[in-house]
């Protein structure tokens, strides 16, 4: 019998991290928490899950690095999962829920002991990690095979599976096996705790500088070479152009008199959320060129500011950024005098320029914020706890 749209579950939150911490999945696991509680149900936190093999397996990675320049993942071994599995048992049994929903955990999943269904989340699959991001590239053998299985047994256990993009449930299809009924395409949101009033960002300004920024830890990964060689060929082509960039600092010898380092922001610490919420309201463009990207919840903050987001054709953004809506997507090969011509384009034209800062804060509002997730997940936690099929329009379709 199906449960009322009105019913609150009980659901068991499944992280490895420690859920209350903004800073976990660019504050992803945080965020998850807080909807599940305000479109779900009550929340119980099964973790954070650290016990000291993680540590041990740290040095270990390091070592192998070292001494055969292969890389060893010791947050995915089968002897991880197994503990991992324990530990949130223990947990569970101490809690009377009704429902599992399990974010990015998929080695606690994997042989997590339970008869409680499980609805897991994941922006990727480890098939689609491989080679694909600098950690989960030259793999030793044994990685790739304990990776690969413990990546089967989550998709295997779990009754639905929730992925931001087409392209995560796609391989999630095609490369375990998962019945795309059992999949479902939900866009993640912005992780801000209050989004800008429309008419506090949407009102034209003519600052007379155009202000980009570029934000990642890795500045190698999210394109940072690029973003600084946008800077430049702005100047070239007279634009006065300044690029700040967040969370990283940019290798020895990147360095011009625009171009303005924020190394680190907590988002934790209520200033430093006024800090990232100063930032973005006070940009142009925002500029994420990067090499390798699973999904880029940056992209739905800066949607919620409405900037215009530059980025490149890989992974999850291929269908995150819609070209001449949110903004553009460049090639891999592209470098920055493309992205310079393209913003010099758009910049010179105040009609077009205002108009994309529209239909990017429009695409916040119609499908990259939590609100919306929160009711799509709801109904997917309502149906596994009741074991009826779903006919969403969400489900993955494998004919597209």
């Amino acid at each position: 019998m199906q449960r009322k749209n009105t019913d609150r579950l009980r659901i068991a939150y499944l992280t490895v991290s420690d859920p209350n911490d903004r800073r976990s999945w660019s504050g992803t696991v945080y965020r998850i928490g807080r909807v599940l509680e305000k479109y779900c149900g009550e929340v119980f936190n099964v973790g954070p899950l650290s016990p000291p093999a993680i540590k041990v397996g740290k040095v270990i990675s390091r070592g192998v690095k070292h001494l055969t320049g292969k890389s060893y993942l010791h947050t995915h071994t089968l002897s991880l999962s197994r503990k991992l599995g324990q530990m949130a048992s223990e947990k569970l049994e101490r809690a009377n829920c009704d429902v599992i929903f399990a974010a990015g955990a998929s080695t606690a999943v994997a042989h997590l002991k339970t008869d409680l269904p499980i609805v897991y989340l994941s922006d990727t699959t480890f098939r689609l990690m491989v080679d694909y991001y600098p950690a989960f590239t030259a793999l030793l053998s044994n990685s790739l095979r304990e990776g690969d299985e413990i990546e089967r047994l989550a998709i295997q256990k779990s009754a639905h599976l929730v992925y931001p993009s087409a392209w995560a449930g796609l391989s999630a299809n095609r490369d375990y096996g998962a019945d795309s009924s059992r999949i479902h395409v939900v866009p993640l949101g912005a992780n801000i705790d209050e989004p800008p009033a429309r008419g506090e960002i949407l009102n034209p300004v003519n600052r007379g500088v155009c202000r980009l920024l570029f934000v990642g830890v890795d500045w190698s990964r999210k394109g940072g070479d690029i973003a600084f060689e946008t800077l430049q060929e702005l100047e070239r082509l007279g634009v006065p152009a300044e690029l700040t960039v967040v969370g990283c600092h940019p290798p020895r010898g990147v360095s011009h008199e625009r171009l303005k380092v924020v190394p680190f922001i907590d988002k934790n610490d209520p200033d430093g959320r006024a800090q990232f919420d100063s930032l973005f309201r006070n940009s142009d463009f925002f500029l994420l060129p990067t090499r390798a990207e699973c999904f880029g919840i940056v992209v739905c903050e800066a949607c919620a500011y409405g900037l215009p987001v530059l980025s490149t054709q890989t992974g999850g953004l291929t269908e995150l950024v819609k070209d001449g809506v949110n903004g553009f997507l460049f090639p891999l090969e592209a470098r920055g005098d493309q992205f310079a011509a393209r913003i010099l384009d758009i910049y010179e034209n105040a009609n077009a320029y205002q108009a994309l800062r529209f239909s990017s804060r429009g695409e916040y509002e119609r499908r990259l914020n939590w609100d919306t997730w929160g009711e799509k997940v709801r109904e997917i936690l309502l149906a596994t706890v009741a074991h009826d099929n779903l006919t969403s329009a969400d489900c993955l379709a494998t004919s597209n």
